[in-house]
């Protein structure tokens, strides 16, 4: 086991240092590490995989008020903020009392995705491992090795197409391999964004027909209901190169057309007539960058004058109730709409419904399987989105593209 993961305690470790390179990748192939269905870069796999393991990769959060500042120093990583500037932010978890709910959400997406596979009689452990807090992906990774798993499936808390979504955790995958030393010992793939498979879209769609359904039988008509489909803002830039260069989605890239897809697709399924907007929250960063806007809060402050009452809050960008939910949107959102008499109610994330659970099984199974794409589930005429990320896609401007699996270089 490599020194910079062990031993395992309870103090902090500071998370895996940035790959070096990119992991071994065979003669004639175009995806590091990857198993040889995927190695050719196809950008959907055809040919089952037999698959004895799969990694849950998550943000990661802190579990105690000494941790909130060890946290936030290795989110923001590389960056030089001073601790001063670190505490601004870190009364958001210190609010309530230092514990992030996102740990302990994927504790229980675990058990549940256990259950789920068991239930299908699939024989694939799952480990659980973060991007910026103690269990990290390196530690899951090196606990599949020891169990005796070499080809692994990784699955993303996260459905769209973004650096921070989709390709930093492609990256945290080189990271750990690296620190873990198991270059040309194991292999790793990744299934597909899930922003437009049907297991992550109808929990969305039932919690906005269940809060219409409170609106209205507190009296408010469809003309007086505004829906605000909320996502994480990011910067325009990061937006504008999020997806496959080639696909050329514009202002907004990938990360604003699926999330627009998706409220379209929901808003379809519901036959609903009340009026909806893409908004943005949590955005952070020196005021001089842009940043995706609308800011929910903004966009609350021009309803009243057009006649809105009360405000439907869908969570679109989040798989679970995690800080940014319950800090931006339970706690600031709600402070913003009762200061402009406007009822709000906030529909839920899909955390363990079970469609959402069933859905990522669902995508294991195709890669097990080799499902083609035609015959994938996708509700979105974007989709079915990519096994295999195709070449620039999300790159990070600041810091370009670092070593990364799952995708073709760079």
């Amino acid at each position: 086991m490599a020194e910079n993961i062990a031993p395992r305690s309870g103090e902090f470790r500071p998370k895996p240092p940035r790959a070096s390179a990119a992991p071994v990748c065979g003669e004639g192939c175009r995806v590091p590490a990857a198993t040889a269905a995927t190695c050719a870069g196809d950008p959907h796999v055809s040919a089952p995989v037999a698959y004895d393991g799969v990694l849950l990769l998550g943000f990661g959060g802190p579990e105690g008020q000494e941790n909130v500042i060890p946290f936030l120093r290795n989110v923001t990583a590389g960056r030089g903020i001073p601790d001063e500037r670190l505490e601004e932010v870190a009364h958001h978890y210190r609010h309530f009392g230092g514990v992030s709910p996102i740990n302990q959400h994927n504790r229980e997406l675990k058990a549940a995705l256990d259950a789920e596979l068991a239930a299908r009689g699939l024989e694939l452990p799952v480990y659980w491992g973060n991007r910026n807090w103690t269990p990290y992906i390196a530690d899951a990774l090196q606990d599949a090795h020891d169990a005796g798993h070499r080809r692994l499936l990784a699955i993303a808390t996260s459905a769209y197409s973004s650096y921070s979504s989709c390709r930093q955790y492609r990256e945290d995958l080189a990271d750990a391999v690296e620190a873990t030393g198991l270059s040309g010992a194991v292999e790793i793939d990744k299934v597909r964004q899930f922003f437009d498979h049907p297991g992550f879209v109808t929990p969305f769609a039932e919690g906005v027909a269940e809060g219409l359904e409170a609106l209205h039988a507190q009296g408010f008509a469809d003309d007086e209901i505004e829906i605000l489909f909320s996502t994480h803002s990011i910067p325009n830039s990061d937006a504008d190169r999020s997806g496959p260069p080639e696909r050329g989605f514009g202002a907004g890239g990938a990360y604003v057309a699926q999330h627009t897809a998706v409220a379209e697709t929901i808003m379809s399924r519901l036959g609903s007539s009340c009026a909806w907007q893409l908004v943005f929250q949590s955005r952070s960063g020196p005021p001089q960058v842009p940043w995706l806007e609308p800011d929910i809060n903004d966009a609350m402050a021009e309803l009243p004058a057009r006649g809105r009452k009360a405000v439907l809050i869908v969570p679109l960008g989040f798989v679970s109730d995690h800080m940014e939910v319950l800090w931006d949107l339970d706690t600031e959102a709600m402070e913003t709409a009762d200061e402009l008499g406007l009822t709000a109610i906030r529909t839920p994330t899909p955390g363990t419904h079970p469609a959402y659970v069933a859905g990522l099984v669902d995508l294991m199974v195709e890669r097990l399987n080799g499902t083609a794409a035609a015959d994938r589930a996708h509700e979105t005429d974007l989709g079915p989105w990519y096994d295999v990320c195709r070449p620039g896609c999300c790159e990070n401007k600041r810091l370009g593209f670092q070593p990364a699996l799952a995708g073709i270089a760079p």
